[in-house]
């Protein structure tokens, strides 16, 4: 068997792995094929005969190049193909659609996908390769150029800021998730006069300019009239909504394909939605302190 065809066996033998590692590090399946593409790029040009594990290698070469990525992201560029390289057979049953990216955010649940986004690329990395997939913190120490013990404390960090640290009593935080699942129903079912029995008859309701509608109040009071309003808006978000901590409260984040769309803000008083504020605007987003709720 001709080399170029033996490495392409081998590497498409690893690919659901190596693209699995990559979707986790960087939440986009467009990117996660990119770096799929470049490890197979490297492997193509090295001494292969030299490689004692295939798999291991092809792991840290994707991790690198997703750290990498994650670093730039903002201002990296598309590199062309060497099209001296022979490339690996094609994934034609692959799809690449918006539905598809949807599934894979999915597959590790949104939340997580976008507590990931918001690490450092060094903490997502450890956390990642540690926690998700038991690669050994020597070999997560190589990629990021610290100590074994330094990518321990990165996974350990990143792990806490996964779960949360809630800012009231977690009896508390029960309670807020019984209103806010009350709630998600009675929305889901346009169950009107269940809706209002979660939010306090005076509740005062802000939308930022992001997410208000062309000529629509961007203040709301009293629940009927939210609550009209909420059913009928609710029809027309896409993607999964799931509850979240949001600034140490129980909210609910829309995350189409695990990208945050929408998030609504509550404060509880007598085990009432009393206070809501709906958040659409990226930068207002990126500021909240989000956290996955414990089941």
């Amino acid at each position: 068997m001709h080399e170029q065809e033996w490495l392409a066996e081998k590497f498409e033998a690893n690919r659901g792995h190596l693209r699995a590692v990559a979707y986790r590090m960087l939440g986009s399946v467009n990117e996660a094929d990119d770096a799929v593409q470049e490890a197979w790029l490297r492997l193509s040009r090295s001494d292969a005969g030299t490689i004692e594990n295939l798999g291991g290698w092809l792991t840290t070469v994707v991790s690198r190049v997703c750290l990498d990525m994650l670093r730039s992201r903002s201002s990296r560029k598309e590199e062309a193909l060497d099209t001296q390289v022979a490339s690996p057979p094609v994934d034609s049953e692959r799809p690449k659609d918006p539905e598809h990216e949807t599934l894979m955010a999915d597959s590790i649940g949104a939340a997580l996908l976008i507590i990931l986004d918001r690490l450092d690329p060094a903490e997502r990395l450890a956390f990642v390769l540690h926690d998700m997939f038991a690669v050994p913190f020597d070999e997560i120490a190589s990629i990021v150029g610290r100590s074994p013990e330094a990518a321990r404390q990165l996974a350990s960090r990143a792990r806490r800021r996964i779960q949360g640290a809630p800012a009231v009593p977690k009896t508390s935080l029960v309670e807020q998730r019984r209103v806010v699942d009350v709630f998600l129903d009675a929305v889901r079912r346009g169950d009107l006069e269940g809706l209002i029995a979660v939010l306090d008859p005076d509740i005062v309701v802000t939308v930022d300019e992001a997410a208000a509608r062309p000529g629509a109040p961007r203040e709301i009071r009293g629940a009927r009239n939210w609550a009209k309003g909420a059913i009928a808006f609710s029809r027309q978000l896409p993607g999964a909504v799931q509850p979240m901590l949001v600034n140490g409260e129980v909210g609910l984040v829309w995350s189409p394909g695990g990208h945050v769309f929408r998030v609504l803000r509550c404060s509880f008083v007598n085990g009432r939605i009393a206070r809501a504020e709906i958040i659409a605007d990226p930068a207002r987003v990126r500021e909240l302190d989000l956290a996955i709720l414990d089941e």
